[in-house]
């Protein structure tokens, strides 16, 4: 039988959703968060399901789990869930977990203002302000990020021809530049990031390898990165992140602004220190840096840290009981 109620802290993360799940924490197997993140998928993928999908979720929601420590050093782990998957890792769900932790105590630093967390993409340091029992902000130190495939020409029906480089930053994304088939995002309506993310991601994970050297179980060009004019004169850029079946990250990607970075250092086209500030669709801001250089498996890559804020809007309980023929979720696509 698959049943349970499950706290909840939900909130949003410069407008995308995050649902910290407090309760109902399956026992995963593993010696680090990617292993257990595999355990999850394999037996309790039913949880994410539920709780990511309508009728209690929707298209964009977001969530994390907390587990201790992975590592002799570390503060917490984080498990991330969402519609469209278990991700190795998830830079709005980051700073919305660790905002919803602190305030309600779930966590307990072991050095002010600052924590080390083990997600399944490995090491994320953190760093926060904190006053009046409120974070301000969270400033994540992400895992390395790197240009993995540069100018692919694609064919995409009913689109024509595109050129998409495909970076890593924690997940893979192909980033779609403004071209002659595309003339930004300030030119489109959600409508049409819709209709053709899913085919440009199609045939990017039909035309090309996209793995982590360093774990495979880390594959697949998950999200689609399209960019274009910012609408606030201090944004660097704004970009339109899609993922899952159908839907636009609210915030400007944490992930993605990490792609996006190591994409533009690759280029020439922003350098070590350089403030990068990061427009999502609906124009809320996250601060990008790189902050260092280093290579992944011989591959150079950036060193990326990402500062936004979170709110929380409420707390629920949520009960799951396989007797709902509507359980495990659904979509209306």
């Amino acid at each position: 039988m698959r049943k349970g109620t499950f706290s909840c802290i939900d909130g949003h993360t410069c407008g995308n959703p995050v649902r910290l799940i407090t309760s109902g924490h399956p026992n995963l197997r593993g010696d680090t968060m990617s292993e257990k993140r595999q355990h999850f998928m394999a037996e309790f993928d039913w949880i994410r399901q539920a709780l990511m999908f309508e009728p209690r979720g929707h298209d964009m929601m977001s969530g994390s789990f907390i587990y201790p420590p992975t590592t002799c050093d570390g503060d917490a782990s984080i498990l991330f869930v969402e519609t469209s998957g278990c991700l190795p890792m998830c830079g709005h769900g980051t700073i919305g977990t660790v905002t919803f932790a602190l305030e309600q105590g779930l966590i307990q630093p072991t050095h002010n203002n600052k924590l080390k967390l083990d997600t399944p993409a490995g090491r994320v340091d953190v760093e926060y302000l904190m006053e009046d029992g409120s974070v301000k902000w969270v400033k994540l130190f992400n895992v390395p990020a790197y240009l993995a495939h540069e100018n692919v020409m694609i064919e995409v029906p009913e689109l024509g021809s595109l050129k998409v480089d495909v970076s890593y930053g924690g997940n893979f994304y192909i980033i779609v530049e403004p071209q002659p088939n595309f003339p930004g995002i300030e030119h489109w309506n959600a409508a049409q990031i819709l209709k053709h993310s899913p085919t440009v991601r199609d045939v990017i994970n039909q035309t090309l390898q996209c793995i982590h050297p360093l774990d495979a179980t880390v594959n697949g060009a998950s999200h689609v990165l399209w960019t274009g004019q910012p609408k606030h004169a201090d944004s660097s850029a704004a970009n339109a992140v899609f993922y899952g079946d159908k839907a636009i990250d609210r915030s400007p990607c944490g992930t993605g602004t990490s792609a996006r970075m190591a994409q533009l250092f690759a280029k020439g086209r922003l350098q070590v220190g350089q403030s990068f500030v990061h427009e999502s669709y609906i124009g809320s801001q996250f601060v990008g840096c790189i902050e260092g250089v280093t290579e992944v498996a011989g591959k150079s890559a950036i060193l990326p840290s990402i500062r936004g804020w979170s709110k929380v809007t409420g707390t629920s309980n949520i009960s799951v009981d396989d007797s709902d023929p509507y359980a495990f979720g659904f979509q209306v696509i």
